[in-house]
Protein backbone atom coordinates (compact mmCIF):
# COMPACT_ATOMS: atom_id res chain seq x y z
CA UNK A 1 0.00 0.00 0.00
CA UNK A 2 1.38 3.44 -0.80
CA UNK A 3 0.40 6.59 0.10
CA UNK A 4 -1.68 8.91 -2.45
CA UNK A 5 -0.28 12.64 -1.30
CA UNK A 6 1.70 14.54 -2.79
CA UNK A 7 4.09 16.69 -1.42
CA UNK A 8 5.38 20.28 -2.63
CA UNK A 9 8.64 21.64 -2.18
CA UNK A 10 6.99 23.62 1.25
CA UNK A 11 5.70 19.89 2.82
CA UNK A 12 7.40 17.25 4.57
CA UNK A 13 5.19 17.34 7.39
CA UNK A 14 1.46 15.84 7.45
CA UNK A 15 -0.30 18.78 9.54
CA UNK A 16 -3.64 16.87 9.13
CA UNK A 17 -3.87 16.24 12.81
CA UNK A 18 -7.48 17.41 13.84
CA UNK A 19 -7.26 20.52 16.60
CA UNK A 20 -8.42 19.96 20.18
CA UNK A 21 -11.52 20.15 21.43
CA UNK A 22 -10.96 23.68 22.69
CA UNK A 23 -10.10 24.71 18.98
CA UNK A 24 -6.36 25.36 20.08
CA UNK A 25 -4.04 23.64 17.43
CA UNK A 26 -2.06 20.96 18.62
CA UNK A 27 1.61 22.49 20.16
CA UNK A 28 3.43 20.33 18.25
CA UNK A 29 1.85 20.98 14.97
CA UNK A 30 2.39 24.55 15.80
CA UNK A 31 6.15 24.16 16.01
CA UNK A 32 6.43 22.00 12.65
CA UNK A 33 4.92 24.30 10.45
CA UNK A 34 7.18 26.90 12.70
CA UNK A 35 10.29 24.45 11.87
CA UNK A 36 8.80 23.86 7.72
CA UNK A 37 8.47 27.36 7.07
CA UNK A 38 12.08 28.64 8.62
CA UNK A 39 13.49 25.38 6.46
CA UNK A 40 11.28 26.92 2.92
CA UNK A 41 12.20 30.60 3.56
CA UNK A 42 16.18 29.46 3.96
CA UNK A 43 15.84 28.04 0.49
CA UNK A 44 13.76 30.86 -1.00
CA UNK A 45 16.47 33.27 0.40
CA UNK A 46 19.28 31.00 -1.22
CA UNK A 47 17.85 30.90 -4.09
CA UNK A 48 16.83 35.04 -4.45
CA UNK A 49 20.85 35.07 -3.36
CA UNK A 50 21.56 33.01 -6.19
CA UNK A 51 19.50 35.08 -8.63
CA UNK A 52 20.94 38.33 -7.72
CA UNK A 53 24.42 37.81 -7.54
CA UNK A 54 23.85 35.87 -11.32
CA UNK A 55 22.70 38.99 -12.74
CA UNK A 56 24.64 41.81 -10.56
CA UNK A 57 26.51 44.17 -13.23
CA UNK A 58 29.20 44.87 -10.99
CA UNK A 59 32.87 43.20 -11.12
CA UNK A 60 32.89 42.77 -6.54
CA UNK A 61 35.47 40.11 -5.72
CA UNK A 62 33.48 38.19 -3.24
CA UNK A 63 29.95 37.89 -5.41
CA UNK A 64 31.27 35.13 -7.47
CA UNK A 65 32.01 33.24 -3.74
CA UNK A 66 28.70 34.06 -2.67
CA UNK A 67 27.13 32.76 -6.10
CA UNK A 68 29.03 29.26 -5.39
CA UNK A 69 27.50 29.44 -1.82
CA UNK A 70 24.06 29.55 -2.67
CA UNK A 71 23.96 27.48 -5.30
CA UNK A 72 25.23 25.14 -3.22
CA UNK A 73 22.77 25.76 -1.22
CA UNK A 74 19.96 25.32 -2.77
CA UNK A 75 21.26 22.09 -4.17
CA UNK A 76 21.39 20.42 -0.41
CA UNK A 77 18.32 22.05 0.39
CA UNK A 78 16.40 20.56 -2.58
CA UNK A 79 18.79 16.95 -1.98
CA UNK A 80 17.47 17.02 1.72
CA UNK A 81 13.76 18.21 1.23
CA UNK A 82 13.34 15.52 -1.40
CA UNK A 83 14.87 12.87 1.00
CA UNK A 84 12.73 13.75 3.75
CA UNK A 85 9.26 13.52 1.62
CA UNK A 86 10.38 10.12 0.45
CA UNK A 87 10.15 8.62 3.46
CA UNK A 88 6.95 9.04 3.67
CA UNK A 89 4.93 9.76 0.34
CA UNK A 90 5.94 10.34 -3.39
CA UNK A 91 7.22 13.63 -4.15
CA UNK A 92 4.54 15.45 -6.56
CA UNK A 93 3.23 12.17 -6.41
CA UNK A 94 5.50 11.19 -9.43
CA UNK A 95 6.36 7.56 -8.98
CA UNK A 96 9.74 7.84 -8.31
CA UNK A 97 11.30 4.35 -7.37
CA UNK A 98 11.91 3.77 -3.47
CA UNK A 99 9.86 6.63 -2.19
CA UNK A 100 6.81 6.38 -0.37
CA UNK A 101 9.26 4.64 1.87
CA UNK A 102 7.02 3.92 5.28
CA UNK A 103 3.92 3.57 3.53
CA UNK A 104 5.10 0.98 1.17
CA UNK A 105 6.90 -0.98 3.91
CA UNK A 106 4.43 -0.36 6.49
CA UNK A 107 4.11 -4.17 7.34
CA UNK A 108 7.89 -5.22 7.28
CA UNK A 109 8.23 -1.85 9.42
CA UNK A 110 6.15 -3.48 12.03
CA UNK A 111 7.83 -6.70 11.59
CA UNK A 112 11.08 -4.96 12.38
CA UNK A 113 9.95 -3.16 15.11
CA UNK A 114 8.70 -6.09 16.73
CA UNK A 115 11.76 -8.35 16.34
CA UNK A 116 13.88 -5.09 17.86
CA UNK A 117 11.87 -4.83 21.18
CA UNK A 118 12.09 -8.37 21.48
CA UNK A 119 15.32 -9.13 21.15
CA UNK A 120 16.40 -6.29 22.81
CA UNK A 121 14.54 -5.19 25.59
CA UNK A 122 12.78 -8.68 26.31
CA UNK A 123 15.72 -10.74 26.58
CA UNK A 124 16.39 -12.01 29.95
CA UNK A 125 19.82 -9.93 30.52
CA UNK A 126 18.28 -6.65 29.01
CA UNK A 127 15.22 -7.27 31.41
CA UNK A 128 17.54 -8.05 34.78
CA UNK A 129 19.20 -5.14 34.47
CA UNK A 130 16.80 -2.96 33.83
CA UNK A 131 13.94 -4.60 36.13
CA UNK A 132 16.63 -4.76 39.13
CA UNK A 133 16.39 -0.75 39.51
CA UNK A 134 13.06 -1.11 40.16
CA UNK A 135 11.42 -0.21 43.48
CA UNK A 136 7.89 -1.36 42.98
CA UNK A 137 6.52 -1.37 45.98
CA UNK A 138 8.65 1.39 47.42
CA UNK A 139 7.32 3.71 44.67
CA UNK A 140 4.33 2.27 45.61
CA UNK A 141 4.39 2.92 49.02
CA UNK A 142 5.20 6.44 48.70
CA UNK A 143 2.22 7.07 46.56
CA UNK A 144 -0.24 5.52 49.23
CA UNK A 145 1.40 7.51 51.86
CA UNK A 146 -0.07 10.60 49.91
CA UNK A 147 -3.50 11.48 51.63
CA UNK A 148 -4.40 12.13 48.52
CA UNK A 149 -4.01 9.56 46.86
CA UNK A 150 -5.90 7.28 49.10
CA UNK A 151 -8.88 9.56 49.45
CA UNK A 152 -9.15 9.72 45.84
CA UNK A 153 -9.11 5.53 45.89
CA UNK A 154 -11.15 5.23 48.52
CA UNK A 155 -13.93 7.29 47.04
CA UNK A 156 -13.52 6.02 43.94
CA UNK A 157 -13.85 2.16 45.49
CA UNK A 158 -16.83 3.27 47.09
CA UNK A 159 -18.54 4.91 44.19
CA UNK A 160 -17.81 1.93 42.16
CA UNK A 161 -18.65 -1.18 44.51
CA UNK A 162 -22.70 -0.69 44.30
CA UNK A 163 -22.48 -0.77 40.76
CA UNK A 164 -20.58 -4.16 40.75
CA UNK A 165 -22.78 -5.36 43.16
CA UNK A 166 -26.07 -4.38 41.58
CA UNK A 167 -24.61 -5.70 38.17
CA UNK A 168 -23.42 -9.24 39.17
CA UNK A 169 -25.51 -12.05 39.03
CA UNK A 170 -27.09 -13.10 41.86
CA UNK A 171 -28.45 -16.31 41.85
CA UNK A 172 -25.54 -17.58 39.13
CA UNK A 173 -22.61 -16.87 41.74
CA UNK A 174 -24.93 -17.75 44.63
CA UNK A 175 -25.19 -21.56 42.91
CA UNK A 176 -21.29 -21.62 41.88
CA UNK A 177 -20.30 -20.15 45.80
CA UNK A 178 -22.75 -23.34 46.59
CA UNK A 179 -21.29 -25.16 44.31
CA UNK A 180 -17.95 -24.81 45.23
CA UNK A 181 -18.29 -24.90 49.03
CA UNK A 182 -19.64 -28.16 49.05
CA UNK A 183 -16.89 -29.67 47.04
CA UNK A 184 -14.79 -28.12 48.84
CA UNK A 185 -15.90 -29.29 52.17
CA UNK A 186 -16.50 -32.77 50.40
CA UNK A 187 -12.69 -32.77 49.85
CA UNK A 188 -11.49 -32.05 53.02
CA UNK A 189 -11.46 -34.77 55.77
CA UNK A 190 -14.45 -34.51 58.58
CA UNK A 191 -12.46 -36.07 61.57
CA UNK A 192 -8.94 -34.51 61.54
CA UNK A 193 -10.33 -31.00 60.93
CA UNK A 194 -12.93 -31.39 63.58
CA UNK A 195 -9.91 -33.18 65.78
CA UNK A 196 -7.70 -29.97 65.03
CA UNK A 197 -10.22 -27.30 65.75
CA UNK A 198 -11.17 -28.78 69.11
CA UNK A 199 -7.65 -29.55 70.20
CA UNK A 200 -7.08 -25.79 69.34
CA UNK A 201 -9.99 -24.80 71.10
CA UNK A 202 -9.30 -26.73 74.12
CA UNK A 203 -5.56 -26.39 74.67
CA UNK A 204 -6.12 -22.32 74.33
CA UNK A 205 -8.48 -22.65 77.68
CA UNK A 206 -11.52 -21.34 76.54
CA UNK A 207 -13.20 -24.58 76.41
CA UNK A 208 -12.39 -24.85 80.38
CA UNK A 209 -13.62 -21.13 80.75
CA UNK A 210 -16.52 -22.06 79.18
CA UNK A 211 -17.42 -24.64 81.84
CA UNK A 212 -16.47 -22.83 84.30
CA UNK A 213 -18.97 -19.89 83.77
CA UNK A 214 -21.66 -22.76 83.15
CA UNK A 215 -21.35 -24.23 86.42
CA UNK A 216 -21.36 -19.98 88.06
CA UNK A 217 -24.18 -19.92 85.95
CA UNK A 218 -26.31 -22.89 86.85
CA UNK A 219 -25.16 -22.62 90.53
CA UNK A 220 -26.55 -19.28 90.81
CA UNK A 221 -29.75 -19.72 88.68
CA UNK A 222 -30.85 -22.76 91.08
CA UNK A 223 -29.96 -20.33 94.20
CA UNK A 224 -32.28 -17.64 92.99
CA UNK A 225 -34.94 -19.84 91.69
CA UNK A 226 -35.14 -22.80 94.43
CA UNK A 227 -38.26 -21.80 95.65
CA UNK A 228 -39.65 -21.51 92.24
CA UNK A 229 -38.48 -24.91 91.64
CA UNK A 230 -39.55 -26.37 95.44
CA UNK A 231 -43.22 -25.47 94.16
CA UNK A 232 -42.75 -27.04 90.64
CA UNK A 233 -41.55 -30.81 92.03
CA UNK A 234 -44.32 -30.73 94.60
CA UNK A 235 -47.20 -30.18 92.04
CA UNK A 236 -45.74 -32.87 89.86
CA UNK A 237 -45.64 -35.51 93.05
CA UNK A 238 -48.87 -37.99 94.21
CA UNK A 239 -51.61 -36.09 95.97
CA UNK A 240 -51.46 -39.22 98.56
CA UNK A 241 -47.82 -37.63 99.77
CA UNK A 242 -48.21 -35.18 102.29
CA UNK A 243 -46.84 -31.70 101.07
CA UNK A 244 -43.91 -31.12 103.54
CA UNK A 245 -42.59 -34.78 102.22
CA UNK A 246 -42.37 -33.05 98.59
CA UNK A 247 -41.10 -29.95 99.61
CA UNK A 248 -38.35 -31.66 101.88
CA UNK A 249 -37.40 -33.54 98.89
CA UNK A 250 -37.63 -31.23 96.71
CA UNK A 251 -34.98 -28.86 98.93
CA UNK A 252 -32.77 -32.14 99.47
CA UNK A 253 -32.40 -32.75 95.43
CA UNK A 254 -31.84 -28.63 94.82
CA UNK A 255 -29.19 -28.80 97.98
CA UNK A 256 -27.79 -31.62 96.65
CA UNK A 257 -27.23 -30.07 92.98
CA UNK A 258 -26.11 -27.13 94.62
CA UNK A 259 -23.46 -28.72 96.46
CA UNK A 260 -22.31 -30.82 93.20
CA UNK A 261 -22.11 -27.55 91.36
CA UNK A 262 -19.90 -26.14 94.50
CA UNK A 263 -17.81 -29.20 94.75
CA UNK A 264 -17.10 -28.50 89.82
CA UNK A 265 -16.20 -24.95 90.58
CA UNK A 266 -12.62 -27.40 91.60
CA UNK A 267 -10.51 -27.65 88.48
CA UNK A 268 -9.38 -31.22 90.32
CA UNK A 269 -13.37 -31.81 90.90
CA UNK A 270 -13.45 -35.95 89.19
CA UNK A 271 -16.15 -35.61 86.83
CA UNK A 272 -13.98 -32.10 85.33
CA UNK A 273 -11.12 -34.80 85.04
CA UNK A 274 -13.41 -37.26 83.18
CA UNK A 275 -14.44 -34.51 81.00
CA UNK A 276 -11.15 -33.92 79.84
CA UNK A 277 -9.72 -37.30 79.62
CA UNK A 278 -12.83 -37.77 77.29
CA UNK A 279 -12.27 -34.91 75.20
CA UNK A 280 -8.56 -35.41 74.83
CA UNK A 281 -9.57 -39.15 74.04
CA UNK A 282 -11.36 -37.80 71.26
CA UNK A 283 -9.66 -35.70 69.94
CA UNK A 284 -7.15 -38.58 69.42
CA UNK A 285 -9.47 -40.82 68.12
CA UNK A 286 -11.15 -37.80 65.54
CA UNK A 287 -7.41 -37.79 64.71
CA UNK A 288 -6.25 -41.88 64.20
CA UNK A 289 -9.37 -43.83 65.18
CA UNK A 290 -10.75 -45.11 61.63
CA UNK A 291 -13.70 -46.22 62.70
CA UNK A 292 -14.65 -42.79 64.15
CA UNK A 293 -13.37 -41.02 61.01
CA UNK A 294 -15.70 -43.02 58.61
CA UNK A 295 -18.30 -41.84 61.10
CA UNK A 296 -17.79 -38.21 60.70
CA UNK A 297 -17.48 -38.29 57.32
CA UNK A 298 -21.00 -40.00 57.11
CA UNK A 299 -21.99 -37.42 59.25
CA UNK A 300 -20.62 -35.12 56.51
CA UNK A 301 -22.21 -36.38 53.89
CA UNK A 302 -25.74 -36.50 55.45
CA UNK A 303 -25.31 -32.92 56.40
CA UNK A 304 -23.97 -31.98 53.04
CA UNK A 305 -27.17 -33.86 51.37
CA UNK A 306 -29.85 -32.78 53.61
CA UNK A 307 -32.25 -30.58 52.07
CA UNK A 308 -32.28 -28.25 55.34
CA UNK A 309 -28.71 -27.52 54.95
CA UNK A 310 -29.46 -26.67 51.82
CA UNK A 311 -32.40 -24.64 51.65
CA UNK A 312 -30.07 -22.87 54.79
CA UNK A 313 -27.46 -22.20 52.80
CA UNK A 314 -29.61 -20.30 50.16
CA UNK A 315 -31.62 -18.24 52.56
CA UNK A 316 -27.73 -17.14 54.28
CA UNK A 317 -26.83 -16.36 50.50
CA UNK A 318 -29.94 -14.03 49.33
CA UNK A 319 -29.53 -12.43 53.31
CA UNK A 320 -26.04 -11.52 52.01
CA UNK A 321 -26.97 -10.52 48.64
CA UNK A 322 -30.26 -8.32 50.30
CA UNK A 323 -27.00 -6.76 52.96
CA UNK A 324 -25.26 -5.92 49.53
CA UNK A 325 -27.24 -4.71 47.77
CA UNK A 326 -29.15 -2.28 50.38
CA UNK A 327 -26.34 -1.52 52.87
CA UNK A 328 -23.58 -0.72 50.62
CA UNK A 329 -25.08 2.32 49.30
CA UNK A 330 -26.27 3.46 52.67
CA UNK A 331 -22.70 3.14 54.21
CA UNK A 332 -20.53 4.09 51.12
CA UNK A 333 -19.07 7.13 53.22
CA UNK A 334 -18.12 4.82 55.97
CA UNK A 335 -16.46 2.90 52.88
CA UNK A 336 -14.72 5.00 51.46
CA UNK A 337 -12.98 5.86 55.01
CA UNK A 338 -12.26 2.40 55.49
CA UNK A 339 -10.93 2.04 52.09
CA UNK A 340 -8.60 5.26 52.73
CA UNK A 341 -7.11 3.74 56.33
CA UNK A 342 -6.49 0.25 54.91
CA UNK A 343 -4.66 1.65 51.74
CA UNK A 344 -3.20 4.24 54.57
CA UNK A 345 -1.25 1.40 55.83
CA UNK A 346 -0.95 -0.58 53.14
CA UNK A 347 1.75 1.59 52.32
CA UNK A 348 3.17 2.48 55.86
CA UNK A 349 3.60 -1.46 56.04
CA UNK A 350 5.75 -1.28 52.73
CA UNK A 351 7.87 1.34 53.48
CA UNK A 352 8.59 0.67 57.09
CA UNK A 353 10.71 -2.50 56.35
CA UNK A 354 13.24 -2.36 54.02
CA UNK A 355 14.39 -6.14 54.08
CA UNK A 356 11.08 -7.17 53.60
CA UNK A 357 10.21 -4.82 50.47
CA UNK A 358 13.49 -6.18 48.88
CA UNK A 359 12.53 -9.37 49.46
CA UNK A 360 8.64 -9.17 47.90
CA UNK A 361 10.68 -6.75 44.89
CA UNK A 362 12.73 -9.65 43.94
CA UNK A 363 9.81 -12.08 43.90
CA UNK A 364 7.46 -9.81 41.66
CA UNK A 365 10.47 -8.96 39.72
CA UNK A 366 11.29 -12.41 38.93
CA UNK A 367 7.37 -13.45 38.33
CA UNK A 368 7.50 -10.76 35.92
CA UNK A 369 10.30 -11.59 34.38
CA UNK A 370 9.41 -14.89 33.82
CA UNK A 371 6.13 -14.02 32.05
CA UNK A 372 7.82 -11.33 29.95
CA UNK A 373 10.13 -14.28 28.64
CA UNK A 374 7.41 -16.72 28.26
CA UNK A 375 5.77 -14.38 26.36
CA UNK A 376 8.53 -12.26 24.70
CA UNK A 377 7.84 -13.82 20.96
CA UNK A 378 3.70 -13.43 21.14
CA UNK A 379 4.58 -9.50 22.75
CA UNK A 380 6.64 -8.81 19.38
CA UNK A 381 3.87 -10.52 17.17
CA UNK A 382 1.04 -8.17 18.85
CA UNK A 383 3.32 -5.35 18.01
CA UNK A 384 3.34 -6.30 14.54
CA UNK A 385 -0.63 -6.92 14.17
CA UNK A 386 -1.16 -3.42 15.45
CA UNK A 387 1.16 -1.86 13.32
CA UNK A 388 -0.28 -4.32 10.38
CA UNK A 389 -3.95 -2.94 11.64
CA UNK A 390 -3.03 0.58 11.05
CA UNK A 391 -4.34 3.02 8.16
CA UNK A 392 -1.29 4.07 6.59
CA UNK A 393 -2.32 7.82 6.63
CA UNK A 394 -2.46 7.37 10.17
CA UNK A 395 1.42 5.63 10.71
CA UNK A 396 2.63 8.52 8.38
CA UNK A 397 0.75 11.26 10.41
CA UNK A 398 2.30 9.67 13.75
CA UNK A 399 5.69 9.62 12.09
CA UNK A 400 6.08 12.87 11.13
CA UNK A 401 4.15 14.37 14.00
CA UNK A 402 6.86 13.23 16.08
CA UNK A 403 10.20 13.57 14.18
CA UNK A 404 8.83 16.19 11.54
CA UNK A 405 10.43 18.82 13.70
CA UNK A 406 13.95 17.36 13.59
CA UNK A 407 13.61 16.37 9.73
CA UNK A 408 12.91 20.04 9.28
CA UNK A 409 16.54 20.75 11.06
CA UNK A 410 17.70 18.63 9.15
CA UNK A 411 16.60 20.50 5.79
CA UNK A 412 18.30 23.73 7.53
CA UNK A 413 21.34 22.07 8.34
CA UNK A 414 21.43 20.31 4.57
CA UNK A 415 20.90 23.79 3.25
CA UNK A 416 23.84 25.17 5.47
CA UNK A 417 26.38 22.29 5.02
CA UNK A 418 26.04 22.12 1.36
CA UNK A 419 26.32 26.11 0.84
CA UNK A 420 29.61 25.41 2.86
CA UNK A 421 30.73 22.34 0.70
CA UNK A 422 30.28 24.58 -2.81
CA UNK A 423 32.09 27.35 -1.57
CA UNK A 424 35.19 24.89 -0.62
CA UNK A 425 35.21 23.08 -3.60
CA UNK A 426 34.64 26.71 -5.76
CA UNK A 427 37.83 27.99 -3.75
CA UNK A 428 39.59 24.60 -4.37
CA UNK A 429 38.69 25.04 -8.01
CA UNK A 430 39.90 28.29 -8.53
CA UNK A 431 43.04 27.60 -6.11
CA UNK A 432 44.35 24.42 -9.07
CA UNK A 433 43.51 26.53 -11.76
CA UNK A 434 46.69 28.72 -10.40
CA UNK A 435 48.66 26.06 -11.75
Amino acid sequence: MEAKTSAGPGTGVATTSPPRANGAVDPRIAGLRRMRLVATLLLALMAAVFVATSAAKVDWLWIPYLRAFSEAAMVGACADWFAIVALFRRPFGLPIPHTGIVPNNKDRIGAALGRFITNNFLTAAAMQERLARIDVLGSLGHWLSEPANTKRLGDYFAAFLPRVASSLPAHQIGESVGKLTQQALETIPAAPLASKMLSIIWAQGEAQALLAHAIEFSATWLGDNKGYLTAKISQQSSRWIPKWIDKMIAEKVLNGMLSTLGEMRNPGHPWRVELRKTVENLIRDLASDPKMQARAENIKAELLASPLVIEQAKTLWAEIERGLNSGIPAHSASIAQTCEHALHGIGTWLLEDEARRTRLNRRILAVTQQFLLLYRFEIGAYIERVVHDWDTATLVDRLELQVGKDLQYIRINGTLVGGLVGLLIFIASKWIAMF
